[in-house]
C-alpha cells in the first residue's frame, strides 16, 4: 500500500510539473496532423469546385475530353495507390507487433507504390500534352480544361511526392529502432497517406468517371 501511495504521489507530482505522458504526446502529434490535413481539405475543395463549375458551364468540352482520353493508365495508377495504402497499414501492424523487418518491408512497398504512381502520372501528362491539354492558353479546343485539370491533379501528385519522401524517412528511422517502442511516427505518416488516397479517389471519380 505504501508503495502504491508513493507511485500515486509521484504521478501527481509529474502532472503538477506539466509533463505529458507518452500517450498524451502521441495524441497531440496526431491532432497536429489532423489540423494540417483539414487545411489541405480546404485547398482541394476550392480546386474541385473550380472543376465542377467548368463541368457545368462547358459540358461539351469535358465530354469530348472523356471520349479522347482512356482511363486504363489512370485506373491502374489508382489501383497502385490503393495497394500502397494497404501496404502502409500492414507496415504499422507489423511494427505494433514488434516486427521491425516486416515494417521496413511493407513501408518500403508503400514508397515503391507512390513512386510508381508518380511515374504513371508523368506518362499521363505527356500523353495529354500531345492532345493539347496543357497548363495555359492555346488554340486547342480543350485549353480551358487545362487549368481545372492540372491544378488538383498536380497538387495531389505533389502530396504523393512528399509522402514518398516521408516514407523513406520512416524507413531510415525505423531501421535505427526509432519506432520499436512507440510507432507514433508511422501512425502520423499513415494518416497522411490515407488522406492522399481518399483525395485521389474523389478526383479520379469526378474528373475521369463522371
Amino acid at each position: 500500500m505504501a508503495e502504491l501511495t508513493a507511485n500515486q504521489l509521484g504521478a501527481a507530482a509529474h502532472d503538477d510539473n506539466g509533463h505529458l505522458s507518452e500517450e498524451e504526446k502521441n495524441e497531440n502529434l496526431k491532432l497536429g496532423v489532423w489540423l494540417y490535413l483539414a487545411s489541405e481539405i480546404v485547398i482541394f475543395s476550392i480546386m474541385i469546385v473550380g472543376y465542377i463549375i467548368l463541368r457545368i458551364n462547358e459540358p461539351a468540352v469535358v465530354e469530348q475530353a472523356h471520349e479522347q482520353l482512356g482511363v486504363g493508365l489512370v485506373t491502374a495508377n489508382t489501383f497502385v495507390l490503393l495497394a500502397s495504402s494497404f501496404f502502409m497499414v500492414m507496415g504499422l501492424r507489423a511494427m505494433q507487433g514488434g516486427n521491425r523487418a516486416g515494417m521496413l518491408r511493407w513501408i518500403g512497398l508503400t514508397a515503391v507504390g507512390g513512386t510508381v504512381f508518380l511515374i504513371g502520372q508523368y506518362i499521363e501528362y505527356s500523353e495529354l500534352a500531345h492532345l493539347g491539354i496543357i497548363l495555359g492558353y492555346t488554340d486547342s479546343q480543350w485549353s480551358t480544361l487545362g487549368m481545372r485539370f492540372y491544378a488538383p491533379t498536380f497538387f495531389h501528385g505533389a502530396h504523393v511526392f512528399v509522402g514518398v519522401i516521408w516514407a523513406l524517412e520512416v524507413l531510415r528511422r525505423g531501421a535505427k529502432g526509432r519506432y520499436d517502442h512507440n510507432p507514433i511516427g508511422i501512425e502520423m505518416f499513415g494518416l497522411y497517406w490515407h488522406f492522399v488516397d481518399v483525395v485521389w479517389i474523389m478526383l479520379f471519380t469526378l474528373i475521369y468517371l463522371v
